[in-house]
């Protein structure tokens, strides 16, 4: 749990660092989080990316974000075909990391969520949860033997297809 809560501020932090982008405020700084630890971030004006580094009594956290980090999904898992990324976040932490691509897939979201929901379960993911609501789907789960955890959100969008979100959070062995 603490692992998630790690990756959910790290998110918190990177809307932050956007909105600075967005205002043309500083490309780079430093700052302390809530628990005290020390945070460095940058911002490329030229192709959006955002970075950051927080370093903590449990280890040093690297954060990156923008459309053209690479994406790199754990064993098992890939992107629908023919999907252009919007955004790729990854956060690499002392004991796991966790991926957060945005993506735009040219089907409908019903066969979007079926691609990740096959993929899942091929490598050892139990959906505990699925649900589709106001043209959004969603499916998410978690492997036991690893505590690693997944969701997969797909919204319908126009006759160009549907936007999509996958978060993968995994563990380091050791």
């Amino acid at each position: 749990m603490k692992r998630m809560q790690r990756i959910g501020a790290g998110g918190a932090y990177l809307a932050l660092l956007v909105m600075l982008a967005a205002c043309g405020s500083e490309t780079s700084g430093e700052f302390t989080t809530e628990d005290g630890e020390n945070a460095e971030y940058t911002v490329d004006k030229a192709t959006g990316e955002t970075s950051m580094t927080i370093k903590g009594k449990d280890g040093t956290a690297t954060l990156r974000s923008g459309a053209d980090v690479p994406v790199s999904l754990p064993d098992g898992f890939s992107l629908f075909p023919g999907s252009t990324v919007v955004s790729n976040t990854v956060v690499n932490q002392p004991d796991g990391q966790g991926t957060m691509v945005a993506f735009e897939a040219p089907a409908p979201a019903d066969t979007v969520i079926a691609h990740y929901r096959e993929q899942a379960e091929a490598a050892g993911f139990d959906i505990q949860i699925e649900m589709n609501t106001n043209g959004t789907a969603m499916v998410g789960g978690e492997r036991k033997a690893d505590s690693a955890s997944f969701s997969i959100t797909a919204t319908a969008g126009d006759e160009s297809g549907t936007a999509g979100q996958i978060i993968i959070g995994t563990r380091l062995r050791g």
